[in-house]
């Protein structure tokens, strides 16, 4: 059973939307972010890099303070607005032939600590009690736990009805991407909705395990300190959106790596001949099509590895990830690399081009080999997470990405 519930958002005001809703801070350039924050009053990028207003870069828990007051000021400046009763929120994210509807809603931790929430990432301790701190002093939710379930026609009717209605908002990004997001308030369809994910064995966490296993971490340590505790309280639930798995779209993340790990390009390829059937690409970029196969890059010339399965044995979900392969039959034991979180020698790329960005990344000596996957599937994400698996680092790059600051749920 999946407890989802209604809030009360903190939204931007209809006027100033399209000005307030910014991208992962992570995704802009250097000159993008000090453009927006100079020319941009209302971006919610203000919020999350307080330092701009003292012309200085604050981190740690004194950034925490700071975000919090460049918070209060927006409530202030009336550019966020406090809906007056608690509703879940329909976003629908448009661009090119891409098109994705979910919705915004409280989820429980419980769930989460009951692995009806399911995950397929590891999460680092640190990071995890680093957010719970921010979560704390902040207090609220600003960026959403992205979960999938299974595709459900009843909701499916619910929502079309609601999108026959004009939206609250309705505008257009500077990437050409159109967002539109429904308010829903009628107590009569959010029991609907309640009820029906009720009737679900479980969600799954697409983007945002760290998030999710603070928002854990913070609800223990409240719980400890309030001794009337009910279980209702803000802080047993966390925001976030829901979609269904049909909707999503999941991206591989290439390899790339500095050095062949004191191996000629010969040497290096006889090692790979032990697991691999390797056939030099005369055809240009070449990317993989097939799971078990991949493509990749070295000293100007594209190869096909084909997995020899006689070699290789299957044994559960996780080996049969294609992250998994290549970091069991290369990665480790031919480039040693142990450590695909920190070591600094093995970087990723993702996206549209960037089979050609692996490609000139070689040739330019900032790297000595490249290696290119097929994306991992919705049903390879799921038989991890309900194996109790977790997948290496940078398995998946997933869409639809969601603008911070459409809505905040108060902690």
């Amino acid at each position: 059973m999946a407890h989802i519930k209604p809030f009360k958002a903190i939204r931007p005001a209809k006027d100033k939307v399209s000005f307030v809703a910014s991208k992962s801070y992570e995704e802009y350039s250097k000159n993008e972010l000090k453009s927006i924050l100079r020319y941009n009053p209302f971006s919610f990028l203000h919020i999350i890099n307080p330092g701009f207003k003292f012309h200085k870069t604050i981190i740690g828990k004194e950034r925490f303070g700071l975000v919090r007051n460049r918070y209060l000021e927006f409530l202030e400046d009336h550019v966020f607005v406090k809906d007056q009763e608690p509703s879940m929120y329909l976003y629908q994210i448009e661009k090119n032939d891409f098109k994705s509807l979910g919705f915004f809603c409280a989820c429980s931790v419980e769930d989460y600590r009951r692995d009806v929430i399911k995950k397929h990432e590891d999460t680092i301790q640190r990071r995890e009690q680093l957010f719970a701190d921010y979560l704390h002093t902040v207090g609220f939710n600003a960026e959403p736990v992205l979960m999938t379930y299974v595709d459900n026609d009843s909701v499916d009717a619910l929502f079309q009805k609601e999108t026959q209605q004009k939206p609250e908002y309705d505008f257009t990004t500077t990437d050409k991407v159109n967002h539109k997001l429904w308010k829903i308030a009628d107590t009569r369809t959010i029991h609907q909705l309640e009820t029906i994910f009720e009737s679900m064995d479980a969600l799954y966490i697409a983007d945002g395990h760290h998030r999710s296993a603070s928002s854990k971490l913070l609800a223990e340590k409240m719980e400890a300190g309030d001794r009337s505790h009910s279980g209702k309280e803000p802080y047993n639930y966390f925001m976030a959106y829901l979609i269904p798995e049909s909707q999503i779209r999941i991206y591989e993340f290439n390899r790339m790596v500095q050095d062949l790990n004191g191996f000629s390009k010969e040497e290096f390829l006889i090692k790979l001949d032990a697991y691999f059937r390797i056939e030099k690409r005369e055809d240009g970029l070449y990317r993989p099509t097939k799971k078990h196969h991949f493509s990749m890059y070295l000293e100007g010339e594209f190869y096909s590895l084909y997995l020899r399965k006689t070699k290789y044995q299957f044994t559960d979900a996780l080996s049969r990830l294609d992250t998994q392969i290549l970091y069991k039959t290369i990665l480790e034991p031919i480039l040693g690399i142990h450590d695909l979180r920190n070591d600094k020698r093995i970087s990723y790329g993702y996206g549209k081009h960037n089979l050609i960005k692996m490609k000139d990344a070689v040739d330019n000596g900032t790297f000595a080999v490249g290696f290119s996957l097929v994306p991992i599937t919705t049903e390879e994400i799921k038989s991890i997470a309900n194996a109790g698996l977790v997948m290496p680092p940078k398995s998946t790059y997933i869409e639809p990405k969601l603008r911070s600051g459409l809505a905040i749920y108060e902690l």
